[in-house]
């Protein structure tokens, strides 16, 4: 039985179809998701592990600013005790007991046999510290400047974790590209093959030509896969900038950051804003004031303390039948002597406000070359874009002609290699300038302090 062709078409569709349902079902990848750079900013700042250690510790900071707080509110104690004790008279040397207690005590002592009683003992004390030559006060003021420098340092944090995830975008969309730029390397070598296996066969050219483009091509396909690994990792990194589990990998969007403000200009102006904005020289400030204050609190201790006190209390033998008791007064005390301690602590932190001083220097010199790295690198990238774009265009058209001629039987296989090899090393760098500039940007962003 002979069938037509549209019969027997529809028989091996029907085959097919039946064998793709039998065979398991493969479900196709899903689609990479679109990852912006403000997204992965937003991720950044929600999950990076650095931040999270930033809150903790400001939250910390919180916390002791209502512990220095609370040495100016009033302080309650309440106390119970319950004893069964022996009521054994102690005679004392000097004491004459009255009659009827000597008496009494006469009766009951009686030694380790002696009976024993139930004691009740129940005391409520209230403390309101009046002065104390402002030590309080400055715990209290310094755990405040502490809170507020704990604060800065989350912002130094963000803008940190912001550096690192804008690098690790543009190196991911580097590496990106540099996979497409390795894809059109080995797309060029397989068509030289093509013109080399037909030039030989045609003995217009000898054997050894299709060898070597053969190598060239093999090692093209070695690049490709160095270029895929490279932005596999590349990818992992962005992840671990963003503080999230590697799952998949993102198509990262064609997104930039627009031009800083005086990136072409002199580095002083730069200087000037990176001073007034960076959130560590902020955060040293604080620190710096938080600790001039404890200097003060310290000294304080100089001086006696002036506190007013209540006491009321119920004790005795029975629980329905206890006696109450109360007082009111005033509390002064004063550490008159102490061996040197309180003049030994202010010490301590005058030492402890100079090493902020040294920090506060060393950090605006740093400063100033932050900016200055950041916009030199910036200049750089710029120029280097040019550079790298007239390379390319001259590294095309050199290949172009390179094939022309090796297609022609003019040119050798080896300036054809050479051509090859330079247009891909140029359009590696042009991908490379390109991205350098956005992560420069990034650079003199974090330096002057912005977002």
């Amino acid at each position: 039985m002979t069938l037509s062709p549209l019969a027997a078409f529809s028989l091996a569709g029907a085959m097919l179809a039946a064998e793709a349902a039998a065979a398991p079902s493969t479900a196709a990848p899903a689609p990479a998701r679109t990852l912006t750079l403000a997204e992965a900013e937003t991720t950044a700042l929600q999950h990076a592990p650095t931040l999270e250690q930033a809150y903790g510790q400001a939250e910390a900071a919180e916390g002791r600013l209502e512990q220095a707080r609370s040495g100016y509110l009033p302080q309650l104690n309440a106390t119970g005790t319950y004893q069964r004790t022996t009521a054994n008279f102690v005679a004392r040397p000097g004491f004459v007991p009255p009659t009827m207690q000597t008496a009494t005590a006469a009766a009951m002592s009686s030694g380790w046999g002696a009976p024993t009683f139930n004691f009740f003992t129940f005391a409520a004390t209230a403390t309101q510290l009046i002065y104390d030559f402002g030590v309080t006060r400055g715990k209290w003021r310094s755990a405040e400047a502490s809170r507020d420098a704990a604060n800065w340092n989350r912002h130094a944090i963000e803008n940190q974790t912001l550096l690192a995830v804008r690098r690790a975008f543009f190196q991911g969309r580097t590496q990106r590209d540099l996979v497409s730029v390795a894809e059109d390397g080995v797309h060029n070598q397989e068509k030289h093959l093509e013109q080399s296996v037909a030039l030989v066969k045609a003995g217009i050219r000898p054997e050894i030509d299709t060898a070597t483009v053969r190598t060239a091509l093999a090692n093209a396909k070695v690049q490709l896969v160095n270029a895929q690994s490279n932005y596999f990792v590349a990818q992992a990194q962005l992840a671990q900038a963003m503080g999230v589990s590697v799952d998949g990998v993102y198509a990262l969007a064609d997104n930039d950051l627009p031009s800083v403000d005086g990136e072409d200009g002199p580095n002083a102006p730069l200087t000037d804003r990176a001073l007034k904005a960076r959130p560590e020289l902020a955060n040293l400030a604080s620190q710096r004031q938080a600790q001039e204050l404890l200097t003060d609190a310290v000294r304080g201790g100089y001086g006696p303390s002036l506190g007013a006190i209540a006491n009321a209390t119920e004790s005795g033998s029975s629980i329905d039948k206890l006696v109450p008791n109360w007082y009111v007064g005033l509390q002064l005390s004063w550490a008159i002597f102490q061996g040197g301690l309180t003049h030994g602590q202010v010490r301590e932190q005058k030492g402890n406000l100079i090493g902020l001083d040294g920090q506060v220097a060393a950090l605006r010199l740093q400063v100033e070359v932050d900016v200055e790295q950041g916009r030199l690198a910036v200049q750089a990238a710029k120029a280097t874009i040019a550079a790298a774009e007239e390379a390319l265009v001259n590294a095309r058209d050199q290949l172009t002609l390179a094939e022309a001629r090796y297609r022609q039987g003019l040119g050798s296989v080896i300036e054809l290699d050479d051509a090859q090899v330079a247009y891909t090393t140029s359009a590696a760098q042009q991908v490379q300038a390109k991205y350098g500039l956005a992560a420069a940007r990034a650079q003199l962003l974090a330096a002057l302090g912005a977002r």
